[in-house]
């Protein structure tokens, strides 16, 4: 059977694009959060940067910017009094050359009409007033001066309603009747609507009557007055804009157009109609426009305010600044005017990314309202930091990442997904299921029978080692944050938890975080935890969280992983309270070292991970590491992670008393005994 197709309006952009990149965004939401942002920020800030070949909301909102500026440098307002200038030059001009060529003319008349032209004041708008009774002699001058009528009746007109200027060109009696008669019908339509008496039959009468003049087609009245409302304020902040001597002369001018007083009282009437029922649009704002840009007319003048306006409300938008801010706010529409298609297929695919990374199990919003990481989250991350782990340690000796959580043998009862390359035993029960789920979660029907995919295999493990207990102990001290080593540990945390869950799931792993004082974390908690400015390293608090986590699983090999950048500098008194002192005092020491002794006797294999060059912390290092027989390891902050995986794959396999994993590390871990 075949399927029926589904077709919808194409929006855009390279139609063969692969689907948006949601690894990317991850990885760097992850690293922002284990920065201390929260999720929702850090999904913020990888939209606002964008991703390698994405641009982000800050590249947009400079292109924003940079529109709105160039549109200020190159515009003045000055357009419609220069059109009017030249227009009446002309007239003059070709009056003069009239009055010269009439030799029938009486030299009084001739006299008497060119001192009339030579003290015209210098104001266009006086100087338009004062010849509107002029009888002119030249019928060239007269179509001019008649144009300077005209031209002011369509600027005026295309302020309010765009496209009226060119619409109206050459516009007959019958026409300006029709727009008088137009305006007068609008007037009375939103005084109704402002008394709450007009009904959709009336608007209907008034669009089925004067529609032409509307081309956007409002579907009611209130559509209608939303887009009349928001030219009309432009207008309004163009006159704003302009100079007092710019205003003034227009104002004067405005009596002239169309040669009668009535447009203009029909447009102020609209205006103060407009203003009453949309008091919210911005009637009293300005611009500052450059001098010497190219001159535009009232309504182009008009639009372009219209323009700025819409920059403005794009940059807002896009700086997702406002309470409840969601990509899906940007007006697509006004960002491919403004910018093109190009700026506006960027915007999208931002839209689709925000999109997925909400809907697709990556960020979740807690009962609180925040946004958090989801498991499925957590793992993609980890997966990607182990990989990246398992490059540095192949690129060093060659090796690859393994797939075997042990070699072949007896079962460990624990199943993971097929990976290529797998050679375990197929779990047969699991990859059914998983077949099952699946089918009836796309709608289909189990009864009718499951196709089995190869994402639905699922391997059995093998385990021919012991089990391990580990205990990764950081420091969370104010040392590892100011140092720059807060993102680097916990990277290392995350790529060992999930070596352990994915790879080695009969090892039980507890994480410890000590700083002032110590304590057991989930993963979620300690990828969240904000740097903490408490002075305070309390390795003994945490060495009794990790030999207790080794006694509650006696028949394990323990493994303990200690990451730290300074000296112990607080311990815990017997009744619980803690005790600090720098410089280090022995007696911090001495519970230190009491309960490292405690971890050897459980037969703890023991590694220390140095941060830094303190040689003081070297020295302390080194000789708790020889009292135990343990190892210490003082990788660069690229190589922790890569380090401490290594360290514990090593611990896992060797077994207690065998040979050294330090060579893994290119000479940079050794023995110390």
């Amino acid at each position: 059977m075949s399927r029926p197709s589904r077709y919808r309006r194409y929006t855009g952009g390279d139609p063969l694009a692969p689907p948006v990149d949601l690894a990317e965004a991850l990885e760097a939401i992850g690293e922002d959060v284990m920065a201390g942002y929260s999720p929702e920020r850090a999904m913020r800030e990888f939209l606002r940067r964008g991703g390698r070949d994405q641009a982000g909301l800050d590249d947009l909102a400079r292109r924003v910017a940079e529109r709105r500026r160039d549109l200020l440098q190159r515009t003045n307002l000055d357009g419609t009094l220069q059109e009017v200038r030249e227009l009446l030059e002309r007239a003059v001009l070709e009056e003069r050359k009239q009055l010269a060529r009439d030799a029938m003319m009486d030299d009084g008349e001739r006299a008497l009409r060119e001192m009339q032209l030579d003290s015209l004041p210098p104001s266009p708008a006086a100087a338009v007033s004062e010849l509107a009774q002029y009888d002119w002699q030249s019928r060239e001058a007269r179509e001019a001066y008649k144009q300077i009528k005209d031209l002011l009746g369509r600027e005026l007109l295309d302020q309010r309603f765009q496209g009226m200027k060119q619409a109206l060109e050459g516009a007959t009696d019958e026409d300006r009747a029709a727009i008088n008669e137009m305006l007068t019908d609008l007037n009375a339509l939103l005084a109704k609507h402002a008394r709450g008496e007009d009904t959709p039959e009336d608007f209907a009468a008034f669009m089925e009557k004067h529609g032409d003049f509307f081309p956007e087609q409002p579907q009611d009245v209130d559509e209608l007055i939303d887009a009349l409302a928001q030219r009309s304020a432009a207008a309004q902040r163009m006159m704003n804009s302009m100079t007092p001597e710019q205003r003034r002369e227009l104002m004067e001018l405005s009596a002239q157009a169309f040669g009668s007083p009535q447009l203009m009282e029909s447009l102020a009437q609209l205006d103060a109609n407009l203003q009453a029922l949309r008091p919210g649009e911005d009637w009293s704002g300005s611009e500052r426009f450059g001098e010497g840009g190219e001159g535009v007319g009232l309504g182009d003048g008009t639009g372009v305010l219209q323009d700025l306006a819409e920059l403005d409300r794009l940059s807002e938008q896009l700086s997702q600044g406002y309470g409840g801010a969601r990509l899906d706010d940007v007006d697509l529409d006004a960002l491919a005017r403004q910018l093109g298609e190009d700026a506006a297929v960027d915007a999208r695919t931002l839209q689709e990314l925000e999109r997925a990374l909400r809907d697709s199990g990556t960020l979740q919003r807690g009962s609180d309202g925040q946004l958090r990481l989801t498991p499925k989250a957590m793992r993609q991350l980890g997966n990607a930091l182990l990989r990246d782990v398992a490059q540095r340690m192949s690129g060093r000796q060659g090796q690859r990442d393994m797939n075997k959580a042990g070699a072949a043998g007896e079962r460990s009862g624990a199943t993971r997904a097929w990976e290529f390359g797998d050679t375990e035993p197929w779990d047969v029960t699991r990859s059914v299921t998983n077949a099952i789920v699946r089918t009836v979660a796309e709608g289909g029907s189990a009864a009718s029978g499951v196709r089995l995919s190869i994402d639905d295999v699922e391997v059995q493990e093998t385990e021919a080692r012991t089990q391990a207990a580990v205990a990764l102990l950081v420091d969370t001290s104010f040392s590892m944050a100011m140092d720059g080593r807060w993102v680097p540990m916990k990277r290392t945390a995350l790529a060992l938890h999930t070596l352990i869950r994915s790879r080695f799931r009969g090892d039980a792993l507890q994480l410890i975080g000590f700083g002032r004082h110590a304590e057991v974390m989930e993963i979620e908690q300690l990828t969240a935890l904000d740097a903490m400015w408490d002075k305070g390293t309390n390795l003994h608090h945490g060495l009794l969280l990790a030999n207790r986590h080794f006694r509650k699983h006696p028949n394990a090999q323990p493994v303990l992983l200690i990451v730290t950048d300074g000296e112990p500098t607080a311990h815990l008194e017997s009744s619980g309270e803690v005790w600090f002192s720098y410089p280090p005092h022995p007696l911090t020491i001495a519970h230190a070292v009491k309960e490292l002794d405690a971890a050897q006797r459980l037969g703890a294999q023991t590694t220390f991970f140095r941060l830094g060059e303190d040689p003081g912390l070297a020295r302390f290092i080194d000789s708790m590491a020889r009292r135990v027989d343990g190892r210490v390891v003082a990788p660069e902050l690229d190589d922790l992670g890569a380090a401490v995986v290594g360290s514990y794959l090593g611990d896992r396999s060797r077994g207690r008393g065998g040979p050294s994993y330090g060579d893994l590390f290119g000479g940079r871990g050794f023995w110390v005994g």
